[in-house]
């Protein structure tokens, strides 16, 4: 349950909040050469991450380079004044550690699907849709309230990633479907995980640092699934109301391996591990996930006992994304090494009722959310605390999750798409139809003021 999972407790920001007493004592070296540095090249390789249909380089590359660079120009300057040097030790060490989390859950997450494609899974649920006559409108729908439900329980990232899956087991070619599916994808599992305690980082932040209970959260329900709903229905009348082809004498029903059930079972245990690591036994999201991971090599091992041969987990491991891993790498430490010089400190001042209020702010919070990434933006919220009713907390945990989806690489969710539909689920194809995702954050805004200043549901 981390993002930027899944990217699941985290956040560069948030490193400053973990090591408690010391972020007082960290200098501001914003209006620096090093801070002016630094946000240059964080602007120039965000640009080449946005423009990555248009120059072909992998997203991975200007964010890893920009990450590790920031972090080392910032050591420098330090070295260069004389400045204490145990406070870069300090906070890179947080930063590994919480980079580390996002890491280890999404490397099992990822692990858990690629054997999941090994073992036919997804070929089957492919099968059963289209052999059901279903439209590429009407499989366009199915998917997304899929995505919508079991991104409570799963987290978004997750949730994102196996639907994606199996949106390119229906159709690999046609982006006419493809785009539009995709994008639903990632609006459903963000506007899902937005209502859940655990299903997005953002809400999961928001819920450990004690802005509301279990039950405070489900209250964003409607506003999420309405919003949903409208971006859902516009962005369904690009989605072709034909048949994908299906020839049932052709067409032969897969049949998944032996222990497919198993492993499915074992994926959705391992997300209660990875929730009951956290939530119950205060260790990282991604202990249980490597727990997990530890009981899938373990029946892949008795699978090789009983039938001379498994599902081959490592060879699962070695087609996992490793891109979309550097490239969350890359962000975090960036945006991390940016909070370091004290440029994201800034960001505070607009909470002040004589700038734009809590309400605005929070409201801008969702856009924020899609140009930087929702975990260190709502980090960045908590850390500076403004002083805020359980209502506005509602609503910047609402924006950050949902406003993620403005931009691909707004959210964890997007990210993953993009790994799993390279060359088709782009920037580019995403930007084309963010107007119906606008619509449908605008909608979902309304509704919760309708709800919390209006009527006063949720208080």
């Amino acid at each position: 349950m981390l993002k930027l999972l899944s990217i699941l407790g985290l956040s560069s920001v948030a490193l400053m909040a973990s090591s408690g007493g010391s972020a007082g004592a960290i200098p501001d070296i914003t209006f620096t050469w090093v801070g002016y540095a630094g946000l240059a090249i964080f602007v120039i390789s965000y640009y080449f991450v946005a423009m990555e249909e248009k120059y072909h380089i992998d997203k991975a590359k200007p964010a890893l380079f920009a990450g590790t660079l920031i972090f080392m120009l910032v050591a420098f300057y330090y070295m260069q004044h004389g400045m204490d040097m145990s406070l870069v030790h300090t906070q890179a060490q947080h930063l590994i550690l919480e980079i580390a989390e996002i890491f280890f859950f999404l490397f099992v997450a990822m692990t858990y699907i690629e054997s999941m494609i090994h073992m036919n899974v997804f070929d089957k649920l492919k099968y059963k849709l289209i052999s059901k006559g279903y439209t590429y409108r009407q499989l366009f729908w199915v998917t997304g309230i899929l995505a919508f439900f079991i991104s409570p329980i799963a987290d978004n990232l997750t949730t994102a990633l196996i639907l994606s899956t199996v949106l390119i087991t229906i159709e690999k070619e046609n982006k006419a479907f493809l785009v539009p599916g995709a994008i639903n994808i990632v609006v459903s599992a963000n506007a899902g995980g937005a209502w859940s305690p655990f299903g997005d980082i953002t809400t999961l932040m928001a819920w450990t640092a004690g802005k509301g209970t279990f039950v405070d959260f489900l209250f964003l329900f409607p506003a999420s699934i309405i919003g949903y709903v409208v971006t859902a229905s516009i962005l369904s009348r690009f989605v072709p109301t034909d048949v994908p082809a299906f020839d049932a004498t052709k067409e032969v029903d897969p049949k998944m391996m032996d222990g497919a059930k198993v492993v499915i079972a074992l994926g959705i245990f391992t997300i209660f591990s990875a929730v009951m690591s956290h939530q119950v036994l205060h260790l990282p999201a991604m202990w249980g996930m490597m727990f997990g991971l530890s009981l899938l090599k373990l029946y892949d091992y008795r699978l090789k006992k009983l039938h001379g041969q498994g599902f081959q987990v490592f060879n699962s491991m070695a087609k996992i994304e490793n891109n979309t891993l550097m490239f969350f790498f890359g962000i975090l430490a960036a945006v991390g090494a940016l909070y370091f010089i004290g440029w994201l400190a800034l960001a505070a001042v607009v909470y002040d009722p004589s700038v734009l209020g809590p309400t605005w702010s929070n409201i801008g919070v969702g856009f924020l959310s899609a140009i930087i990434d929702n975990v260190p933006v709502m980090s960045a919220v908590l850390k500076a605390s403004p002083d805020m009713g359980l209502d506005q907390w509602m609503l910047v945990t609402l924006a950050a999750g949902v406003g993620g989806s403005l931009i691909s690489f707004g959210s964890a969710a997007g990210v993953g798409v993009m790994g799993k539909l390279p060359g088709i689920y782009t920037f580019g194809a995403h930007m084309k139809y963010s107007w119906t995702i606008l619509i449908g954050y605008i909608v979902s805004m309304a509704v919760w003021y309708v709800q919390y200043q209006v009527l006063g549901i949720g208080h």
